[in-house]
């Protein structure tokens, strides 16, 4: 049952879609569109405005139905379950790193089956401290690996990737906590399709408390998850495998490593976007990539304005990047079950990527030239975007936290929207641009009795 508190939640989004509604209806919206066409080049933008609304409306509703359809893979038993390798890549992470692999050993999952491999690529703090802290604590659980110098995340993986002996490779970002049963979830649907070649784990906010910014993102998170990957999955082409939590079939992960592990954009080696990239040369490969809701790994996000442009800018890159690699193959003679859901989602993100960018500069130049008629479309507009995770995250969670969906549509319109734009103009470039050194921890004695961990109550509950 959703709570009273979530039911006042979703009051703004239905009043917003009963105004859009009811104003449309009693509104000549065809004078709209003919003082638009009355600028120059105004014609041309109006019609590729409608083909361009038309096209992701029907795309929304296909995914709608695609969400309703998905159903996560069975959990397998002690007995059915493979070996893993748990790989947990850590740079200037301080302490958080030994929660992280406390979380991990606190699994569900049968010790003899799952081994642990700690890389510390090169940090600058305590970081290789904690790590050695976590194998004391653990003796015989946790394999470490230290780097000499700060390669990048995905050579650290890569160093992970060529130690571990399990038949599923996990990888867990260290800033990062997972449930007790999230590993035997993420690993199920390798024993239940020999088809499977990757899996993406749910990743939610662990800081989500902390300020505005995380309790949005919260809400975002859980859309892109619960709603965009789910309907993906059952098309079986997951397009990202998460950075925070994902796991690989060894054998389809070692048979593109070295093709992963030296990729290179214009001319430079790749050290962003390795996710995505993974989950490319999977998909390539024909194998399947799915989700598993129950997976659920709890990360860290930015809490300022300036790490969180940084993050998204280090995403929109990778995500060109990688968009523009899977056009390579994916309309080619590609062999894969479900190549045609595929070959949709890639010409979405291409029509984003191109005649998106044209819609928001032309909006820009008309909010310019028009600004009391397009201003107030541009406002009514990002409300309406903010209704579809808003009104999902209240009835897939339960919470009134879903009103946050709103305000983060706007300050997404008015202070992130030109991330995408700036990215189409410099894929090139490289770096983390958030990985800060942080001031060195100081020994950490848990409180007896005391979890690093505990799952919020609405989680488990929604889970």
């Amino acid at each position: 049952m959703i709570t009273a508190r979530a039911k006042t939640a979703l009051l703004p989004y239905f009043l917003i879609l009963g105004t859009v509604i009811t104003a449309s209806l009693f509104t000549d919206i065809n004078s709209i569109w003919l003082t638009i066409e009355e600028i120059p080049f105004g014609k041309t933008l109006a019609v590729i405005a409608q083909v361009f609304f038309f096209i992701h409306l029907a795309i929304f509703v296909w995914r709608i139905v695609l969400s309703f359809k998905y159903k996560q893979a069975e959990l397998c038993t002690d007995q059915e379950l493979p070996t893993c390798t748990v790989i947990v890549p850590a740079y200037n992470e301080g302490r958080q790193v030994l929660d992280t692999i406390k979380s991990i050993v606190q699994s569900d999952y049968p010790p003899e089956k799952m081994s642990i491999v700690g890389v510390d690529d090169g940090s600058a703090d305590d970081t290789w401290y904690w790590l050695k802290q976590a194998a004391k604590e653990f003796p015989g659980r946790v394999q470490l690996f230290k780097q000499p110098v700060n390669r990048g995340k995905r050579h650290a993986l890569y160093r992970g990737f060529k130690q571990g002996k399990g038949e599923v490779y996990v990888t867990i970002d260290s800033d990062s906590m997972v449930e007790p049963q999230t590993i035997r979830s993420l690993v199920s649907p390798f024993v239940r399709n020999p088809k499977v070649g990757a899996v993406a784990g749910n990743v939610r906010i662990l800081n989500h408390k902390e300020r505005i910014i995380p309790r949005m993102l919260e809400v975002a998170f859980a859309y892109s998850f619960d709603f965009l990957r789910a309907g993906q999955s059952v098309v079986n082409t997951v397009m990202c495998t998460p950075g925070a939590l994902s796991a690989y079939r060894r054998d389809v992960c070692l048979s593109v490593l070295f093709e992963w592990v030296n990729q290179k954009f214009c001319g430079k080696a790749a050290n962003i976007g390795e996710d995505r990239a993974m989950t490319n040369l999977i998909l390539r490969s024909g194998y399947y990539v799915q989700y598993q809701r129950d997976a659920m790994v709890h990360t860290n996000v930015p809490i300022t304005f300036t790490k969180l442009w940084k993050m998204l800018l280090r995403w929109a890159r990778s995500n060109i990047r990688e968009t523009l690699v899977i056009t390579r193959f994916v309309f080619g003679k590609f062999k894969h079950d479900d190549a045609l859901s595929l070959r949709i989602n890639v010409l979405v993100s291409v029509m984003n990527m191109t005649a998106g960018q044209i819609m928001h500069i032309s909006t820009l130049a008309l909010l310019a030239c028009l600004p009391l008629v397009v201003g107030p479309k541009m406002l009514i507009g990002a409300a309406v975007a903010s209704c579809a995770p808003g009104i999902f995250y209240a009835y897939r969670y339960k919470s009134h936290q879903a009103i946050y969906a709103l305000p983060y549509s706007f300050f997404w319109m008015a202070c992130l929207s030109w991330i995408s734009m700036y990215a189409t103009m410099s894929p090139h470039k490289t770096g983390w641009m958030t990985r800060n050194l942080q001031k060195p921890s100081v020994p950490w004695t848990p409180t007896p009795g005391k979890e690093p961990f505990a799952t919020p109550g609405r989680l488990r509950k929604a889970a």
